[in-house]
C-alpha cells in the first residue's frame, strides 16, 4: 500500500496527534506564564516560537498577550498547526482513506472533530480554558483506544503509529524547548522553587508527572525530567521511545514490502546517536542545541518517510 492511501493515513493520525500535542503546548506555556508575575508579551513570542509559528502570528496582525496566542493556537484559520485546523484535517484524511479503517475508528474521528468544532466555535475564556485543553486530550485518547482496539497490526496500522509518533517526538521536544525559552532570560531563577515548579508543570502538560514520581520518588529536578523526558525507554512521550517506536514500525515495513528504506537507516541512527553521552552530555552540548538538532532531524525523517512511500505519487 504505497501512495495517496498510506499518506493519508500517516498524515490523519499525524493530524490528530497534533490538536492534542497544541493542547499541551498551550497548556506547558500557560501555566508556566502564570507562576511568572511579570509574564510579558516576550514570553508569548517564545510559546508561538517554540510552536513554530510566529511568523504566521505576526502575519495575522496578532498582540502578544495570552488571550490572543492562545486563541491563535486553538482556533485561528491562519494557523496550519490550531488544534481546530489540525482536526478539520484529520477528518478529511480519514474519509479519504475510510475503507482503510475501521467503523469504530471513523466514528471515533467523527465524534471528535463535531464535538471540538462546536466547542472551539468562539474564543474560549481564560477560566474555561483548563476544561477545553483537557477535552481535546480525551478526544484524542478515544480515536487513539479505537485504533488499539480494532485494527489489524499490518501495514495501515504501521503507517498510522509513524504520524502518530513522529509528530509525538516533535512536540516533546517543543514542549521542553518552552520551558528553556520561557526561563532562561531570569537566571538567577535556576534552582530555584520557582523553576521546580515549572519543570513539575512540563512533567503534567506531558501526562508524565505520575510516573515520574513513581521511578523518582519526591526529587523533581531539571535534570532528571529532561532525562526521563528524553531517554527513559518506559516513558511513551520520552523522544527515545517514539523514535524507537518509528524504528520497529519502519522495520515492519521494510520486511512487508521487502525494499530498503532510507528513512530507517536515519531512524536507527538517531536513535542510537541519541544515548551517546547520556543526559550529561545532553547538559554540556547544550538542552536548547540538542532540541533544535533533534526537531531539525525529525522534520528530515518525516521527509525521509514520504519520499520512501511515495505519498504524493
Amino acid at each position: 500500500m504505497l501512495g495517496k492511501t498510506a499518506g493519508g493515513l500517516f498524515w490523519m493520525f499525524r493530524y490528530l496527534e497534533r490538536s492534542e500535542n497544541t493542547a499541551r503546548l498551550v497548556e506547558a506555556g500557560f501555566r508556566i506564564a502564570l507562576t511568572r508575575p511579570d509574564s510579558s508579551a516576550d514570553e508569548w513570542a517564545s510559546v508561538l516560537d517554540t510552536a513554530g509559528v510566529r511568523g504566521l502570528f505576526d502575519m495575522a496582525g496578532g498582540t502578544y498577550d495570552g488571550a490572543s496566542v492562545v486563541d491563535f493556537l486553538l482556533r485561528d484559520p491562519a494557523n496550519p498547526s490550531s488544534i481546530l485546523t489540525s482536526i478539520n484535517a484529520a477528518r478529511s484524511n480519514a474519509r479519504m482513506v475510510r475503507t482503510a479503517l475501521t467503523r469504530e475508528v471513523w466514528e471515533a474521528v467523527n465524534e471528535s472533530w463535531m464535538t471540538l468544532t462546536d466547542t472551539l466555535r468562539r474564543p474560549v475564556r481564560e477560566a474555561d480554558l483548563p476544561g477545553v485543553l483537557s477535552l481535546i486530550r480525551r478526544q484524542s485518547a478515544l480515536v487513539r483506544g479505537s485504533m488499539h482496539g480494532s485494527m489489524l497490526r499490518n501495514d495501515i496500522y504501521d503507517f498510522a503509529r509513524l504520524g502518530t509518533f513522529i509528530e509525538r517526538a516533535d512536540n516533546t521536544a517543543r514542549i521542553l524547548d518552552v520551558k528553556y525559552y520561557v526561563l532562561l532570560p531570569s537566571f538567577t531563577q535556576i534552582g530555584s522553587s520557582l523553576d521546580n515548579v515549572q519543570w513539575e508543570t512540563i512533567l503534567r502538560s506531558v501526562a508524565g508527572e505520575r510516573a515520574f514520581r513513581w521511578l523518582n520518588g519526591p526529587d523533581i529536578n531539571p535534570k532528571g525530567i529532561a532525562e526521563f523526558l528524553i531517554l527513559d525507554g518506559r516513558m511513551p512521550r520520552s523522544l527515545k521511545f517514539c523514535m524507537s517506536k518509528m524504528s520497529d514500525n519502519l522495520s515492519y515495513l521494510e520486511q512487508d514490502y521487502g525494499s530498503e528504506l532510507q528513512s530507517l537507516k536515519l531512524a536507527k541512527t538517531l536513535r542510537a546517536n541519541m544515548s551517546k553521552g547520556g543526559i550529561d552530555g545532553i547538559f554540556d552540548e547544550g538542552l536548547h542545541e540538542f532540541l533544535t538538532q533533534f526537531l531539525t532531524d525529525t522534520a528530515q525523517l518525516g521527509a525521509l518517510i514520504e519520499q520512501d512511500f511515495r505519498f504524493y505519487g
